[in-house]
């Protein structure tokens, strides 16, 4: 067992918790002590060391520090909305008129606390995610949200995870479990987010989703931490019969930042749209690994990631969908881009189809380029300057999934966060709207 696992353990043993989610912190922190350490020879995480949390001393948990959160932009300040400080509940920064739907684990009630015991840990499979059983022996805390059959979400709930700077290193955990039932329909929007100060913390984060038949759900998680923060999450779905599911990602990079995606398809007809981008820069580095199960036939998947990976900085893409033999009428494609605006930049990327049915329709691909001389020379020789030219062909590069988010409100938000991360110009805000297209034309 190494130094970190034993460092972990202890703080499992600092916390708090609620009687009735002892069982599944004490199955997390055995599965967690016998688990192998991951090296680099270790596939899921070969290119992805564990360093930064090796070198780092974690001894006591983090407080939160509200003066320092409410400084945060937030992306819809009229939503309803959860606030957590350093993994602590912020209530004076929540709503105070949450839907009856959303409960924290700390305050549900014996029905609540039933579903939370039916459902909590069942939907990722700890024994392959390493992290995952991490997360089960920390969580004394949580956020429920159960829709029930027929009935739909208000509005989004956003769930804001704050991290702010403390003297010594601390970490912080994050629970979410989400239970839609038959014909329910929800959109969640999960914000990671810190001050601008140096971070010094760790981040592990889980959210487990259960889409009941024809239930719709729309799900949004960006990463915008300081690049000093160390992020470890995952994204944990079944997808029952008839069910819909439109999931939007984006992350910026950080010492270390790895993020997976399962997703199950447990019912025929169920649908799938993924969509995520990284934007790694300086020496950072952002990990994306996916898996989508096709379990049953008629089931269909559409993912698409794109990277734009610059200065010294560090991508790694794993997309993954296995056909197994009885989902026969699947219909799956699988598409990453990476654009390297660094010489020095660099990104592995690792589409893959694993089919055991016969008739389906599936389809792969990656590519990795450099901005087009032609396009760049084109821009310039319209009185545009190269800087300028780089950031909008930049921007053209994943405005299209950035139009795709399933929530309004985030999309505007992105693109004026965006604007000043790539270091758009003022005078081209306009563009922000029309898009690359329109800029060219």
């Amino acid at each position: 067992m190494s130094e970190f696992q034993q460092q972990a353990l202890e703080l499992a043993r600092q916390q708090q918790a609620p009687d009735w989610l002892a069982p599944l912190r004490t199955s997390g922190a055995d599965q967690w002590a016998q688990a192998a350490w991951p090296t680099r020879r270790t596939e899921q995480w070969k290119y992805t060391p564990l360093i930064p949390l090796q070198k780092t001393w974690f001894n006591r948990w983090g407080e939160p520090d509200l003066a320092q959160a409410g400084s945060i932009d937030w992306i819809d300040p009229e939503a309803s909305r959860l606030v957590f400080v350093n993994g602590r509940f912020a209530a004076d920064l929540s709503s105070n008129d949450l839907p009856a739907e959303v409960v924290r684990f700390a305050e549900a009630g014996p029905e609540q606390r039933a579903l939370i015991e039916q459902h909590l840990g069942q939907v990722v499979d700890s024994e392959r995610h390493l992290f995952a059983a991490l997360s089960n022996a920390w969580t004394d805390d949580g956020v429920l949200l159960h829709v029930p059959a027929g009935q739909q979400l208000s509005g989004p709930l956003y769930v804001v995870h704050v991290s702010t700077p403390e003297a010594e290193p601390t970490p912080a955990g994050q629970r979410l479990l989400i239970v839609l039932d038959s014909g329910a329909q929800a959109s969640v929007v999960e914000h990671f987010a810190s001050t601008a100060d140096s971070q010094s913390g760790f981040v592990n984060s889980l959210t487990e989703v259960v889409v009941g038949d024809n239930a719709r759900f729309r799900h949004c998680r960006v990463h915008l931490e300081q690049e000093d923060l160390i992020h470890v999450g995952g994204v944990h779905v079944n997808l029952g019969r008839a069910s819909h599911m439109n999931g939007f990602t984006l992350a910026q990079g950080s010492r270390l930042k790895r993020i997976d995606y399962q997703i199950n398809h447990r019912g025929e007809g169920a649908e799938l749209v993924l969509n995520g981008i990284y934007l790694p820069r300086n020496r950072q580095l952002v990990d994306y690994h996916t898996n989508v199960e096709h379990c049953v036939p008629h089931c269909t998947t559409s993912e698409t990631f794109r990277g734009i990976i610059g200065d010294s900085s560090r991508a790694v893409f794993n997309g993954r969908i296995h056909i197994h033999p009885d989902a026969q009428k699947t219909l799956a494609e699988l598409s990453n881009k990476n654009l390297l605006t660094s010489d020095r930049a660099e990104v592995d990327t690792k589409p893959e189809l694993e089919i055991y049915a016969d008739d389906v329709r599936c389809a792969h691909g990656a590519t990795v380029s450099q901005l087009d001389p032609t396009a760049l020379y084109y821009l310039q020789s319209r009185g545009i300057s190269r800087l300028e030219a780089e950031v909008m062909l930049s921007f053209g590069f994943i405005n299209e999934l950035l139009r795709e988010a399933p929530e309004p409100a985030l999309q505007a938000w992105l693109r004026r966060h965006l604007n000043v991360l790539l270091g758009r110009p003022e005078q081209l805000t306009r563009h922000l709207d029309t898009g690359i297209e329109d800029s060219l034309s």
